[in-house]
């Protein structure tokens, strides 16, 4: 591979940043360490906006990820993503936004196994969920649009964010939001390795995002960010969504 890629956000110059093996997970942060596969993973960081990513992954098909990354052994790498995370993601919507659902048309999008939005749904809101590996013959426009759009845990591990974003473009109403979760990479990479435990191609944790590069990200499709935690970002297109009042 070469040591330098056009990056996939900004079309700069990204260069060969280190390499993880492929079983560093972000359990590593709590002192479980899978055994080392040997198997490098290569990641390339952009030189214009920071964006962090593994290219290799570009090229794995649904079926690639399914039987390497999101298998039976995935929950040991991620155990709060089959009931916890869906848990206090619904909570999280409702107790911040539930006073407006009546006028939230809300998708989970990579909403897994669709607890959240069953949630949801259970406290009278309008959810649905879609997830490109659980419906992959689903087609995007079938869905119709929505003014709330949620991703959370999605963007670190899209291997095409021209990909994602055009999707979401499509799925979203013109005075609509999209609130979405991923750690943002600022200061992280800074000593020039991936010792960041975020960093990990095990949870398929391949694309890291800085600051400069989910704004630009946002720009490219007409839409501006807010940043509402290091973790927590809204993309909106000329005006607020009148839910988050």
């Amino acid at each position: 591979m070469d040591n330098t890629l056009p990056c996939p956000v900004c079309n700069n110059q990204a260069a060969f940043f280190d390499t993880a093996d492929f079983n560093k997970s972000c359990e590593e942060r709590r002192g479980i360490a899978l055994q080392p596969t040997g198997v490098m993973i290569q990641y390339f960081r952009c030189l214009g906006c920071g964006f962090c990513f593994a290219p290799e992954f570009e090229q794995w098909t649904l079926e690639d990820f399914s039987t390497h990354i999101y298998n039976e052994d995935y929950v040991a790498v991620d155990p709060d993503y089959l009931s916890i995370r869906p848990h206090d993601n619904a909570d999280l919507l409702s107790r911040n936004f539930g006073k407006n659902k009546a006028r939230i048309r809300h998708l989970d999008y990579g909403g897994g196994n669709g607890m959240m939005s069953e949630l949801l749904q259970a406290e009278g809101w309008n959810s649905k969920s879609y997830d490109p590996f659980n419906d992959p013959d689903m087609q995007i426009s079938s869905l119709g649009k929505f003014n709330c759009i949620t991703a959370f845990e999605v963007f670190e591990h899209v291997p095409d964010v021209s990909v994602l974003m055009q999707n979401l473009n499509t799925l979203l109403e013109d005075k609509g939001g999209i609130l979405f979760s991923t750690l943002l990479s600022d200061g992280q990479l800074d000593d020039g390795t991936l010792g960041w435990w975020y960093a990990a191609p095990r949870n398929g944790h391949i694309s890291l995002f800085s600051a400069q590069s989910l704004k630009w990200l946002g720009q490219r499709y007409g839409l501006q960010l807010r940043s509402l935690t290091n973790g927590t970002h809204l993309f909106y297109r000329e005006v607020l969504p009148d839910w988050l009042s």
